[in-house]
C-alpha cells in the first residue's frame, strides 16, 4: 500500500494491565496474527519499553481497515489482547502528509 494524502488507517495504543507477563508463545502467537493481517492490510508495529533489558510496558499498531468497525474487529482479536495482556486505545488517523525520501 502506498500511503498518501486521503488515505485513512487506525492507530491503537495498547497499555500494559497489571503485572501478569506473557510468554514468549504470547509475542510469537501476536505477531504472528499481525503477519497474516499485513498480507492485505498496511501495517506497522512497535513496542514501548526496553527490548534489552525486557521492559515492554505498550505497543503501536497503526494499520489499514475499512472503518471503525474493522479496526475493533481486528484489535480485539489479537491474541496478546484477547488474552487479557493489554487494552488499547482505537483512533481513526486521516494522514495528512507523507514523505517520500529519495533513494529508499
Amino acid at each position: 500500500m502506498n500511503l498518501k494524502e486521503g488515505n485513512i488507517l487506525f492507530v491503537r495504543i495498547d497499555y500494559k494491565i497489571g503485572e501478569k507477563t506473557e510468554s514468549e508463545q504470547d509475542g510469537i502467537d501476536t505477531m504472528e496474527y499481525w503477519q497474516r493481517l499485513s498480507e492485505n492490510h498496511y501495517v506497522t508495529a512497535g513496542i514501548f519499553g526496553d527490548m534489552d533489558m525486557h521492559i515492554m510496558n505498550g505497543a503501536m499498531v497503526i494499520f489499514e481497515a475499512k472503518d471503525m468497525a474493522e479496526a475493533e474487529e481486528i484489535s480485539a482479536k489479537d491474541p496478546i489482547i484477547e488474552r487479557g495482556f493489554y487494552r488499547y486505545e482505537l483512533y481513526k488517523w486521516n494522514i495528512m502528509l507523507t514523505s517520500q525520501i529519495a533513494g529508499k
